[in-house]
C-alpha cells in the first residue's frame, strides 16, 4: 500500500494526526469520531514514509480486545510488524525476557487474581471474611493502594486524603495489605501491579538493559490516555526517556476509572509536560444519529468542574436523521425489564440482528431480572465478561478440530471448498446445525459460540478470499491470546463500565435512578461528575436507536419512592426544558391504573415473564388441547423451513402455549398475546386463526 493511499478517505482533523508523525501529539477525541482509524493510519503513514520501521513502533491501548483490533488494522494497512499491546502485556514480555538474563533462577508466577492471596491475608490477621464481596473490596483496595504508589504504612493516609469508603475498615485493610505484601514475596509470587513495577526497576537498575530497549522501541502511541494510572506513566516514562516521539489519545468526557487510581489529568495536562506538542481535537460522529449525539451533548454539557469547561469535546453529528431517543418511566423493575425484552423482540422481528443490541446497567446485581425477562420472550442474550470465549469448552474443542483438520490438509481433502464452506463442515462435526436450538439454555449457548466462530470465517473470507483454513486457524490462535472474541449472536448484557469501546444499533439503559445513576456511594462533586461521564458513555454506545428508562419501585405493588436520575433534568417533559425525545409512559399508565397482571386463574400479580406471557401462574391449571398446540407446533416448522429461519423467530414455545391455552377467535385477540406482536401478527395471523378455527 502507498503511503498516500493511507491517507485517502481520512477527514481533515483525522488526516491532521495521521501527518503529524514526529514529536508529542495529544488528540482529543470525542466517542464515535474514528480515534482507532486516526492512529492506525498514523502509524501506517508513519512507517511507509520511512519515518519509523514497524518493529521500532509500541501501541499501548487497556484491553487484550483493542490491542487486538489495532494489529488487525495495521496488518491491512500494511504495517504487520508493528507491536500492539497492553501495559501489562508489554512489561510481561519484557521481563519474562530480561529476567534469566539479569535475575536468574526461577521467575515469579503472575497471579491473575488476588482474592485467594487476599484471603490467606486475611486468614493470618485473624479476620475470617467469607464474604466475597468484602474481599474484592479489599483487593481493590490493595490494587488501588499499590497503583497510587502508597505502601501499606501510608495506606490509611492516602485512603482518607482520597476520600475513599472502602466496606471492610481502613486499619484492617492496611494490616491485610501488609500480609498480602509478606505472603507474596514469601511464595515467589507477582501481581500485575507488581510486574510493572518490578519491570520498572530493572529498567533502572539495568542501563544495558534500559539501552536495549529504548533502542528497540522509539515510537509510541498511547490510546485511552485519560485512563493511564500513575504506575502506568512511571513506565511509560522509562520507556520514552527524554524522546519526544509519543502520541497519545484520549477524551476526558470518558474518564470514568479513577476508582482505580486513573487519572484523566495526564491527558488534559499533557501541554504543560510537552509544550511543543500538537493538539488535535476530533468531534465528528460518524457512529450516531443526530438525535443521540444531541442527547450526548445535553448529558455531558452539564458537567461541572474547571476541566470539564477547559477541554469541552462537542461531537457533531454526521449520520442521518434516525429515531428519536425514548425516555420510560415504569411502576416496577419488573415492568421495566418485561417491556424492555419485548422492544428487543419487536427489533429483532423488524431486522435488526441481536448481536446490535445491547442492554446496559450500573452494577451486575441488575442483570438477573432482565436475563429472565429475556429468556421468557425468547431473546437470545450474551452477558459480557461471564466467561472468556476462547475458554468455553465447545469452542476449545473446535479450535482443535479445526486444527487437525488443517494440519491434515483439510481445504484438499473436502474437494476444494471455500475457506467458509470447510469451516461450516469441521463446526458440524462439533455440533453446529442449520437452524439454533430453541429456548436460551447450554444448547443454545453451544450453538451460538460454534456460530460465532462460522460467522468469524465468513468476515474472514470476504476480507481476504484467497485465505485458507490454515488461515483461519492462525487468525483463531492469535486471538485466543489476546481474549479478542467474535461477536456472539444474542443481545448484550453490560455494566456500563463494560461498554468502552463497544457499539450497538439499539442500546438500552435501565435502572436510571437516584442512587444507581449516580450510585449512592458517589459522595463528592468529583465522583458525582465521574457517574455522569458513565452515562455519557452509555448514551454514546448507541447507532440509532436509544432508550433510557427507570422505575419507581423494585416489585410490583411496592412504595415508588425512586426518583429517575438527576442526570435527567433537562433532558425530558418531566424534567424542565424538553430536547428533540419522548417520554413513553404507557407501561407506567398501565401500572398505575391496574397494578401487575392478575392470573386468569386464581387473580395472583403475575411478575415472571413466561408466567405474564400465559395470563396465569406457571402451577395453576390450564385448558390446553395438545393437539391445537401439535397443530401450531406443525405449522411453525413448515413456516421456519420456508422462510429459512429459525423456528423461534416465528414463535416461541411459550407463545405457542399462550396462543394453544386462550384460543383467541381475532386478530385482536391474537394481538394480546405477548410475544405476538404486529409484525408477527400481519405476517403469521391469518394462518393462526385459520388453523384455530379448523379445531
Amino acid at each position: 500500500m502507498q503511503a498516500e493511499a493511507v491517507l485517502a478517505g481520512l477527514d481533515p482533523e483525522q488526516r491532521a494526526v495521521a501527518e503529524a508523525t514526529r514529536g508529542p501529539v495529544c488528540v482529543l477525541a470525542g466517542a464515535g469520531t474514528g480515534k482507532t482509524r486516526a492512529i492506525t493510519h498514523r502509524i501506517a503513514y508513519a512507517t511507509l514514509t520511512g519515518v519509523v520501521t514497524p518493529q521500532r513502533v509500541l501501541a499501548v491501548t487497556f484491553t487484550t480486545r483493542a490491542a487486538g483490533e489495532l494489529r488487525s488494522r495495521l496488518r491491512a494497512l500494511g504495517a504487520p510488524g508493528v507491536q500492539a499491546r497492553t501495559f501489562h502485556a508489554a512489561a510481561l514480555r519484557q521481563l519474562s525476557y530480561f529476567w534469566p538474563k539479569v535475575v536468574g533462577g526461577d521467575p515469579p508466577k503472575i497471579i491473575e487474581s488476588k482474592i485467594g492471596l487476599v484471603r490467606d491475608a486475611a486468614r493470618e490477621c485473624g479476620i475470617r471474611e467469607s464474604d466475597p464481596s468484602k474481599l474484592r473490596d479489599i483487593a481493590s483496595e490493595i490494587e488501588w493502594a499499590k497503583v497510587t504508589q502508597h505502601r501499606p504504612e501510608d495506606y490509611m493516609d492516602a485512603a482518607s486524603r482520597a476520600g475513599r469508603r472502602p466496606s471492610t475498615d481502613v486499619v484492617e485493610v492496611a494490616r491485610v495489605y501488609a500480609e498480602y505484601d509478606r505472603l507474596r514475596r514469601e511464595r515467589n509470587l507477582l501481581d500485575f501491579e507488581g510486574m510493572l513495577e518490578l519491570t520498572v526497576a530493572i529498567l533502572h537498575d539495568e542501563p544495558q538493559v534500559l539501552r536495549q530497549v529504548r533502542d528497540q522501541y522509539r515510537f509510541f502511541v498511547v490510546d485511552e490516555f485519560q485512563d493511564v494510572n500513575p504506575l502506568q506513566k512511571m513506565l511509560l516514562d522509562t520507556w520514552l526517556g527524554d524522546r519526544d516521539d509519543l502520541c497519545v489519545v484520549g477524551d476526558p468526557n470518558q474518564t470514568i476509572y479513577s476508582f482505580t487510581g486513573a487519572t484523566s489529568s495526564y491527558l488534559l495536562d499533557f501541554t504543560k509536560e510537552h509544550e511543543a506538542a500538537k493538539v488535535v481535537r476530533l468531534v465528528r460522529d460518524y457512529r450516531s444519529t443526530p438525535q443521540v449525539v444531541r442527547l450526548a451533548n445535553e448529558v455531558i454539557g452539564r458537567a461541572r468542574g474547571d476541566a470539564a469547561k477547559r477541554h469541552k469535546l462537542e461531537l457533531v453529528a454526521q449520520r442521518e436523521d434516525g429515531p428519536d431517543p425514548v425516555f420510560s418511566e415504569y411502576g416496577d423493575d419488573v415492568s421495566e425489564v418485561a417491556d424492555i425484552a419485548q422492544r428487543c423482540r419487536k427489533l429483532i422481528e423488524e431486522g435488526v440482528p441481536a448481536r446490535e443490541i445491547a442492554i446496559l446497567f450500573r452494577i451486575n446485581a441488575q442483570s438477573a431480572r432482565i436475563e429472565e425477562a429475556l429468556s421468557g420472550a425468547g431473546v437470545p442474550y450474551v452477558l459480557r465478561g461471564a466467561e472468556r470465549f476462547f475458554e468455553r469448552p465447545e469452542v476449545r474443542e473446535a479450535v482443535v478440530r479445526l486444527r487437525g483438520a488443517a494440519r491434515a490438509g483439510g481445504d484438499a481433502e473436502l474437494d476444494g471448498l471455500g475457506l467458509i464452506q470447510t469451516v461450516r463442515h469441521v463446526l458440524m462435526g462439533a455440533g453446529l446445525t442449520d437452524a439454533p436450538p430453541e429456548g436460551a439454555g447450554a444448547a443454545r449457548s453451544r450453538w451460538e459460540s460454534l456460530a460465532a466462530l462460522g460467522q468469524l470465517a465468513e468476515d474472514m473470507a470476504v476480507d481476504n478470499p484467497s485465505a485458507g483454513l490454515a488461515d483461519f486457524v492462525a487468525e483463531l490462535e492469535e486471538r485466543a491470546a489476546a481474549q479478542h472474541a467474535p461477536t456472539l449472536e444474542g443481545v448484550t448484557l453490560a455494566s456500563l463500565h463494560a461498554t468502552k469501546g463497544l457499539e450497538w444499533d439499539a442500546v438500552f439503559v435501565m435502572g436510571l435512578t437516584d442512587g444507581m445513576v449516580p450510585i449512592k456511594y458517589a459522595e463528592t462533586p468529583e465522583q458525582v461528575e465521574e457517574e455522569r461521564r458513565l452515562l455519557y458513555v452509555g448514551v454514546t454506545r448507541a447507532r440509532a436507536h436509544l432508550h433510557l428508562s427507570w422505575a419507581l419501585s423494585r416489585d410490583p405493588g411496592g412504595d415508588r419512592y425512586r426518583q429517575p436520575s438527576r442526570f435527567l433534568d433537562g433532558l425530558t417533559s418531566k424534567t424542565g426544558t424538553p430536547v428533540p425525545a419522548r417520554v413513553d409512559r404507557a407501561a407506567s399508565r398501565r401500572t398505575r391504573r391496574s397494578g401487575p397482571q392478575p392470573c386468569r386463574v386464581c387473580g395472583r400479580p403475575l411478575t415472571a415473564a413466561i408466567e405474564q406471557k400465559l395470563g396465569r401462574c406457571e402451577d395453576c391449571p390450564a385448558e390446553l388441547n395438545e393437539e391445537v398446540l401439535l397443530a401450531l407446533k406443525d405449522w411453525r416448522a413448515r413456516t421456519a423451513e420456508e422462510r429459512r429461519e429459525p423456528a423461534f423467530v416465528i414463535f416461541t414455545d411459550s407463545t405457542l402455549q399462550a396462543i394453544a391455552e386462550r384460543a383467541p377467535s381475532s386478530l385482536d385477540e391474537l394481538a394480546r398475546i405477548p410475544g405476538v406482536g404486529r409484525v408477527k401478527l400481519d405476517r403469521f395471523g391469518s394462518d393462526v386463526l385459520s388453523l384455530l378455527g379448523g379445531r
